[in-house]
């Protein structure tokens, strides 16, 4: 028997999942009430990056159980205290959302301390493109990578890429080089990695190189969404994330937070049941895809 959710974001979820409804159709429907939330806020709500605290936002919780056939006061009966605003907000650090990885920036100086990050500011990515394959399990199997580098130097021989588990606490994923270079150091902290990747001879400057690699993740790890979380910024940026038909997600959207504030976008399928999201000049941050599964 499954647990009934302990908190807001989950239980939300949940509602929305065994609904049969779309995120877009409640936001719809919450607008044409005359409490409207965006299609972000509600996207928020359900991760549990944000919450309702506003009394607007309150407000259209009684619409939000009804839309979603829950008993009046389920959800609000979920939310904590609200927390603080103004001064004392500031006062209190806000680390990116759980499933983000380098939330703690020292966490990531430490996972790579080991490798040779040197090379870094004299490549330009000119462009990457990950594929991310989620299998009949829903979870995530495969993820392809290929970025197009130039050096700004000679010599620069190598690039260090990074990877982490779906779920906080599992094992990391296992990274191999498939073109143009080979696996150097590799360093594990508990669900996250790092690896050098090693080119094939040493650039000369403003040479190009093509470079491509493969994550490969534990089975049975179910996947809610992708995120690239950029240090560097990347000319042109492309993520495919493909479906096993059997089943398909209810929705997905695309998210940005690129400048201390995320955007949202819903997505479609395409013919091959595979979402994209596509970005120009991508600064450093956090960009992907994310999605929720019906039910069973």
């Amino acid at each position: 028997m499954e647990q009934a959710p302990h908190c807001f974001a989950d239980a939300l979820r949940a509602a929305i999942q065994n609904s049969e409804t779309t995120l877009e159709r409640v936001a719809e429907q919450l607008r044409a009430r005359g409490t409207p939330v965006s299609l972000a806020t509600l996207s928020y709500w359900q991760t549990g990056r944000s919450r309702p605290e506003r009394p607007r936002s309150l407000a259209a919780l009684g619409h939000l159980e009804d839309l979603l056939g829950l008993t009046g006061g389920s959800l609000r009966g979920l939310l904590d205290a609200p927390r603080p605003r103004g001064r004392a907000a500031g006062r209190v650090r806000q680390p990116l959302a759980a499933s983000a990885p380098w939330a703690d920036t020292g966490e990531f100086r430490r996972l790579v301390a080991d490798l040779d990050l040197s090379h870094d500011p004299h490549l330009t990515r000119l462009s990457a493109h990950d594929r991310v394959e989620i299998g009949p399990d829903r979870a995530k199997g495969l993820q392809h990578t290929r970025q197009i580098l130039r050096a700004e130097r000679d010599g620069v021989d190598r690039i260090v890429v990074t990877s982490w588990s779906e779920h906080r606490g599992g094992p990391a994923p296992t990274i191999i080089g498939t073109r143009n270079c080979t696996l150097g150091r590799v360093t594990r902290r508990g669900s996250q990695v790092a690896a050098e990747l090693l080119f094939d001879h040493k650039l000369t400057r403003r040479e190009t190189i093509i470079v491509e690699y493969e994550s490969r993740s534990p089975a049975g790890q179910i996947a809610y969404g992708y995120q690239r979380v950029s240090r560097l910024p990347v000319r042109e940026y492309l993520l495919e994330v493909a479906f096993h038909p059997h089943p398909l997600p209810r929705y997905c959207v695309r998210f940005d937070d690129l400048a201390g504030r995320e955007q949202v976008r819903a997505l479609t399928l395409d013919s091959a049941h595979t979402a994209h999201a596509l970005a120009l000049d991508l600064e450093p941050g956090r960009f992907g895809i994310r999605w929720a599964w019906g039910m069973s």
